[in-house]
């Protein structure tokens, strides 16, 4: 059997299971499923910034000719990276093309062959890739259990890293980050946050929100979800961006970003500051949907919410009712969660209308009682 061959029948195998993918043309809907919770992305006013960007700096949006090492870097986006460390209260910043970049880069460069990863199992999936490029040992500690990752920073040898997000992108849960980075400290491990999805969810996030600057190695930035961009960030100390701009293959090798890229994101935090009423309103959509007992104790609650279905053929009956009620919602499913865990994601915005989220409870109701 050809190469070819192998690969049609393990699509015509996943297309059995149900579990085919495949890219959709753009549908026309009310959003419960993308993650622009502040709705910057279709923001008015933000694009109106955006355009006067271009129009002052016409030749940002050109390409950077090379990797940032070589032709590719500029004062401006190291004074941008700079102004993107002292938001979030650290030394450095180090830009990238994409969360998963930048995962790749700490996670492939940072752990030696002596050390041990100890990795949150439903950290997202740029973190376990990053570990495979990775010589270390790499372990996995149940989901926001604090017992189980104490046992096994008991057992680590060398280097100890810890690999956990704030607010899970699945599960929609907080991590116990206060909890985590004290034990991290009380061992000597270098925890390792990614804030994808608590970034402008949680105004700064939570390692900000929590002032932990001082206990957190080195933080994700994504600028995709509530910053209606693309792109990220690693914060960290001096002397850990250093070493990245020296060892990490995926920083070395890559062409730098166009400086329009670094300019967007500047005027994302300028606008994320000058429309903090947009978290109150998100937080208030998420109360609204959620009943009381199911609201989460952190001082934010997050917009992720799974509806979990035993059977995964009636999860996609679930998106096609919802469809028809114009509403646009995903089916996550296996491999992406546990088999048993696949899941209709629903994401609440900013923008979402009261008549929106109760056209959409009680669409939810009527499926459940099917």
């Amino acid at each position: 059997m050809s190469i070819i061959d192998e690969f049609r029948v393990e699509l015509q195998n996943r297309k059995h299971s149900g579990r085919y993918r495949q890219l959709k043309k753009e549908r026309q809907g009310i959003d419960f499923f993308s993650n622009d919770y502040l709705g910057f992305a279709q923001n008015e006013e933000f694009k109106d910034r955006l355009h006067a960007l271009v129009l002052q700096y016409p030749e940002s949006i050109l390409g950077a000719t090379g990797s940032r090492l070589i032709s590719g870097n500029s004062d401006l986006q190291m004074e941008i990276e700079q102004f993107i460390a002292n938001q979030h209260g650290f030394e450095s910043a180090l830009l990238f093309p994409s969360g998963y970049n930048a995962n790749l880069a700490l996670f492939s460069t940072l752990p030696k062959k002596s050390d041990t990863i100890l990795l949150d199992e439903k950290v997202h999936r740029s973190v376990y890739d990053g570990c495979r490029l990775s010589p270390a040992n790499r372990w996995k500690f149940r989901h926001n259990n604090l017992d189980h990752l104490e046992e096994l920073l008991k057992k680590a040898t060398g280097h100890i890293w810890v690999g956990i997000e704030s607010l899970y992108s699945m599960d929609g849960d907080f991590a116990p980050i206060q909890d985590i980075a004290a034990l991290c400290q009380q061992y000597s491990a270098a925890l390792i946050v990614d804030e994808a999805h608590a970034i402008g969810t949680c105004g700064l996030g939570l390692v900000d929100h929590f002032g932990l600057q001082n206990q957190v190695f080195a933080t994700v930035i994504t600028y995709g979800k509530s910053m209606g961009l693309s792109g990220a960030s690693i914060l960290g100390s001096s002397s850990l961006i250093a070493y990245l701009i020296n060892y990490s293959s995926t920083f070395i090798y890559t062409t730098g970003m166009p400086d329009f890229h670094a300019l967007a994101i500047k005027a994302s935090y300028d606008f994320l500051k000058d429309n903090e009423l947009l978290i109150y309103g998100l937080q208030a959509n998420v109360k609204q949907f959620l009943p009381i007992e199911e609201v989460d104790a952190s001082p934010f609650r997050s917009p992720i919410i799974p509806i979990r279905f035993p059977d995964s053929r009636d999860l996609e009956k679930a998106v096609e009712l919802l469809e028809k009620q114009r509403i646009l919602s995903y089916a996550i499913k296996h491999p992406t969660v546990a088999k048993e865990e696949e899941m209709l994601r629903i994401s609440i915005h900013s923008f979402n209308t009261k008549e929106e989220i109760g056209l959409l409870k009680n669409s939810l109701k009527e499926i459940k009682n099917e």
